[in-house]
């Protein structure tokens, strides 16, 4: 089916947000995926075929399905579920800024998760993507060798790079989706967010901190 693989036993648990106002905790399970549809597993109940901007008896919506992962919402809230990979979205509402503190160098150094798996981070607006080492992306699961291969100019030279897309960025509870990213050839410290996650935020600084709010 155009490489797509209908994907039945590999159970994803979520805990997604249910109901209004106190809302409670729930397992969502990505029990298959076709094109266009998922099949998803709630509380353990029936499995629910749904298609793209369906949703499930109990109302979350699938946003959209790849080969690997389908993209869910309720109540407001998104969220990646990919097969194999266990993630917790908590009930309640995601921050509505994030304050991060700068370091002695002015620098901001922060905690954040890239396709539901944590990395250490540093805001720099002076990358154009999030970018990251090979080493990285080998370890967050990252094909990164089948995306766009280029060069970028660095302050040792030119550097080989692949141009990827991330299913999700998220920092303090706030989730972009789809974010375009860079891997390097070379390791990388720590993961840059670039201007490919920061455009996506309003973003100011006051004195030591930095502020940002999800735009889209």
């Amino acid at each position: 089916m155009d490489g797509w693989k209908a994907k039945g036993l590999g159970m994803v648990a979520i805990a997604a947000a249910l109901g209004a106002g106190a809302a409670q905790a729930a397992d969502v399970a990505v029990a298959g995926l076709f094109p266009g549809r998922a099949v998803l597993v709630v509380d353990g109940g029936a499995p629910q075929t749904v298609r793209v901007g369906g949703r499930t008896r109990e109302g979350i919506v699938l946003k959209a399905a790849s080969a690997e992962a389908a993209t869910l919402e309720h109540d407001g809230r998104v969220f990646v579920a990919r097969l194999g990979e266990q993630v917790a979205s908590s009930a309640g509402t995601a921050a509505s800024e994030i304050s991060l503190q700068a370091d002695g160098g002015g620098h901001f150094f922060t905690s954040a998760r890239i396709n539901g798996v944590a990395v250490n981070a540093l805001v720099d607006t002076g990358a154009t993507l999030v970018s990251m080492g090979r080493n990285e992306a080998v370890r967050l699961g990252i094909d990164y060798r089948s995306g766009t291969m280029g060069r970028s100019a660095t302050a040792n030279g030119l550097a080989t790079i692949w141009k990827v897309r991330l299913d999700a960025v998220e920092l303090d509870g706030v989730r972009l989706l789809g974010v375009d990213a860079a891997v390097h050839e070379t390791d990388l410290p720590v993961v840059l967010l670039g201007m490919s996650f920061l455009n996506r935020m309003d973003w100011r600084r006051e004195g030591d901190r930095l502020l940002l709010k999800k735009r889209y």
